[in-house]
């Protein structure tokens, strides 16, 4: 499944997000159904009582509460996406779609689909040739971990903000892993079983904050610097999550490409060596490393700047796009 988080945008009052999956067959390909709403028409078709009810106690509406709920949630999801898909292929089906269960894609406002993660825990020189144009002198011999404010999470139509205090704000494209389960001191043999799925990711830096003035967390910690999106893909969707093309491009200019098969850890290893360390929980979220092609190793140097559109592709994930502007206050106490 491809799964949403989403805003109507004609819901009143405004706000309240709610998990949705893309319709890929049928005459109403590329909608997104409300899985929830669709569960209730289901069972209100079966005569269950209270209907919404009990579609709040088996799929609920948000991502988080989604991914706690483990393998009955996701049954439900299949369940309610198979009936409406079902029903919109009948002529006497349940009118679905005009019973809330199915929106248009412009109709909805897409938001990360993991909106706030418990912690985002980031790979860093993940890439060979990446490391090599960081620190030419070694590569890592362990996965190098680094940890991201939740939030720092936006969606895939949301601003990058340039916070006034940096000039050297940089781009990484990168795949993103989402736990599903409870996870501490597994081995990568198992990894992957805990895996919920994969969305694209990027985990934008200050650099001058991150090497200059030697503030590592801050400068990956900003507001908005972690554009995630635009659909969490199950894991059953990614048989291989080590053979999957990546590239970056900004303002139409493609600098970063490459495929996840150059990691210099994979993402089993990746897991089994945080859960080491720390219990992984539902809804957490690794990024997994960057290839090589960031604005500070590129000559000349090549900063996000005001008015950019940043743009990172996942091979079977989709696209991630994010417009790029300026704070329009500038705070010298910061410098």
């Amino acid at each position: 499944m491809h799964l949403f988080t989403f805003e109507r945008r004609d819901a009143v009052p405004p706000g309240g997000q709610r998990l949705g999956a893309l319709l890929q067959e049928g005459p109403r390909a590329g909608s997104i159904v409300d899985l929830n709403r669709a569960l209730a028409i289901k069972l209100a078709c079966e005569d269950v009582g209270a209907p919404e009810v009990e579609a709040d106690s088996l799929l609920p509406a948000e991502m988080q509460a989604f991914l706690r709920s483990g393998r009955r949630s996701c049954e439900a999801a299949h369940r309610a996406l198979e009936f409406t898909a079902r029903a919109l292929e009948r002529y006497d089906g349940p009118d679905v779609a005009h019973a809330g269960g199915v929106v248009q894609r412009d109709d909805v406002r897409l938001c990360a689909p993991v909106p706030r993660p418990g912690k985002i825990v980031g790979v860093g020189r993940n890439y060979a040739a990446h490391a090599a144009e960081q620190d030419p002198a070694a590569l890592p011999v362990e996965p190098v971990l680094f940890l991201k404010a939740p939030t720092t999470v936006i969606g895939p139509e949301d601003e990058i903000a340039l916070p006034a205090a940096t000039s050297q704000v940089d781009y990484e494209g990168e795949l993103a892993v989402v736990m599903g389960k409870t996870t501490a001191r597994i081995t990568s043999a198992e990894a992957l079983d805990f895996v919920a799925g994969y969305c694209v990711a990027n985990d934008v830096t200050a650099r001058d904050f991150q090497n200059v003035r030697g503030q590592k967390f801050i400068g990956k910690s900003c507001d908005t610097f972690a554009p995630l999106g635009p659909a969490l893909v199950t894991a059953d969707e990614v048989p291989d999550p080590q053979k999957l093309a990546l590239c970056t491009i900004v303002s139409g200019e493609i600098l970063q490409s490459g495929s996840t098969d150059e990691m210099l850890f994979s993402v089993a290893e990746i897991i089994a060596f945080t859960s080491r360390i720390m219990t992984l929980e539902p809804g957490d979220v690794i990024l997994t490393g960057t290839p090589a092609g960031v604005g500070q190793a590129r000559r000349p140097q090549r900063w996000l700047r005001d008015g950019d559109i940043v743009e990172v592709e996942i091979e079977r994930l989709g696209r991630l796009r994010n417009p790029v502007r300026s704070e329009t206050t500038r705070d010298s106490s910061w410098r």
